[in-house]
């Protein structure tokens, strides 16, 4: 889902140049009874599930919950919300790669105070390294996407493919196999984030942030991981081995998951229950595998989607603490994390990722409660597992990467025709309208 250019800029404006104080729900943090009312923003359907038993446990907190749009919408109405001083919830889900600009802004509790510092063992690399900003803990992880290897094993056999690729050159030698019996490998229209997680992959770091949050770094020209992961995405377009016509979650892409004419998905660990909501039909055919990596025996592996819950800066302690115990028991207590992984969502902690329960799961549960093999008996959640403990930390993320997403298209799109800019002139058309925008912040940019 992207921004138009009218709300980026509105929400770049009131991002990077207003000295926001943030603020609480607005309601009164407590009763005659002495109970504590906190307002939690979130589109993830888990998160309700978790409210009732919060409350019989904490019978002195009581929480809603509100829709307030999915990721981009949700944002915006925060900002508008930090900006006018009023209407801010307490808690708010926000994505790991929106996270810097609410951290740089000021307009979140650092719940290193809290306790939260010392967490650090219980999630994984990726997602703990999201949170941790600038020394602080802004955040708590609430799941996680590790990127994996989704592919059709019925459209792989078909092309005489035996086994999962395990390197980019095995990648690129499948890809042609099955493009000769009519099928794609993947499909990309010019998708940033996929773009960040596979330049991360390749052990690119293109951005950083001064601690002081004055000075940024955009560097997707030189950096080498950048480099390597533009050469080799443009020898798949320019061969035409990848779909780059069919957009990502329309009608047609899940279409053509179903089918076959689309074989492999280079995507987030969360991806099971979409492909068995989007594709049924392929029912039994789907595998998993560990992501190919650039050199044999390789494990690096990077992160694709995945969110956290933050508490809202306030003046008010009682909430503060009440929002902190209830972004606690979400993604740190055993029961609330179970709750959210039985009903779909890929786990960020290492006891989950380690346990039989999970581990052992071969069946998924559709909308209707029903169980389904998808991927034919596969103990998929280990592969997973195991490309969560594989991601490699470091990468950053700009202060500003809400925009910098919503414009990668504008600039890098044209590249996936094949027809008028190379991939390699598209990026540096982005760096250039990034850097721009950077300095019309207020950014000194390196």
């Amino acid at each position: 889902m992207k921004f138009t250019k009218r709300a980026v800029a509105l929400v770049g404006a009131m991002i990077m140049l207003a000295p926001l104080v943030a603020c609480g729900s607005g309601s009164s943090s407590s009763s005659s009874t002495g109970t504590t009312s906190i307002t939690v923003w979130s589109w993830d359907s888990t998160v309700p599930l978790i409210v009732a038993a919060f409350e019989k446990a904490n019978p002195n907190i009581k929480v809603k919950v509100t829709n307030a749009g999915t990721n981009k919408d949700e944002y915006t109405a925060l900002n508008n919300a930090m900006s006018a001083g009023k209407g801010a919830p307490d808690i708010a889900q926000i994505e790991y790669y929106a996270l810097p600009q609410y951290v740089i802004g000021g307009d979140l509790e650092n719940l290193s105070s809290l306790g939260a510092s010392s967490y650090k063992s219980f999630y994984t690399p990726g997602t703990w390294s999201s949170v941790n900003i600038n020394g602080g803990v802004y955040a708590l992880p609430m799941d996680s996407g590790p990127m994996a290897l989704f592919y059709n094993k019925e459209v792989f056999d078909k092309a005489g493919i035996t086994s999962a690729p395990t390197t980019w050159d095995e990648y690129y030698q499948d890809a042609k196999k099955i493009r000769a019996i009519g099928s794609y490998i993947t499909s990309d229209t010019g998708d940033a984030g996929f773009f960040d997680s596979m330049t991360w992959q390749a052990g690119a770091t293109p951005f950083a942030t001064s601690k002081d949050g004055k000075t940024v770094t955009i560097d997707l020209t030189s950096d080498a991981g950048v480099k390597k992961w533009v050469s080799y995405w443009q020898k798949m377009i320019s061969e035409g081995l990848i779909d780059t016509k069919t957009a990502g979650w329309s009608d047609d892409w899940n279409k053509s998951l179903g089918d076959g004419s689309i074989a492999s998905l280079l995507t987030g660990a969360w991806m099971p229950n979409d492909l068995l909501s989007g594709a049924p039909e392929a029912s039994g055919k789907w595998r998993v595998a560990l992501m190919p990596t650039w050199t044999s025996g390789s494990t690096a592996n990077s992160e694709n989607g995945g969110s956290s819950l933050a508490v809202i800066k306030s003046s008010d302690d009682a909430k503060v603490k009440a929002a902190y115990k209830f972004v606690q028991y979400v993604t740190h207590n055993s029961a609330g994390i179970k709750t959210r992984v039985d009903a779909g969502a890929f786990p960020s902690d290492t006891k989950t990722l380690a346990s039989s329960d999970f581990l052992d799961k071969t069946t998924l549960t559709d909308s209707n409660g029903k169980t389904n093999e998808y991927f034919g008996g596969q103990e998929y959640n280990k592969v997973l597992a195991q490309a969560a403990s594989d991601v490699v930390t470091g990468y950053k993320f700009l202060p500003f990467e809400v925009y910098a997403r919503n414009v990668f298209a504008d600039d890098a799109g044209a590249a996936f025709t094949g027809k008028s800019i190379t991939l390699s002139q598209g990026i540096a058309a982005w760096q250039a309208n990034l850097k721009k925008y950077a300095e019309s912040q207020g950014y000194t940019v390196k």
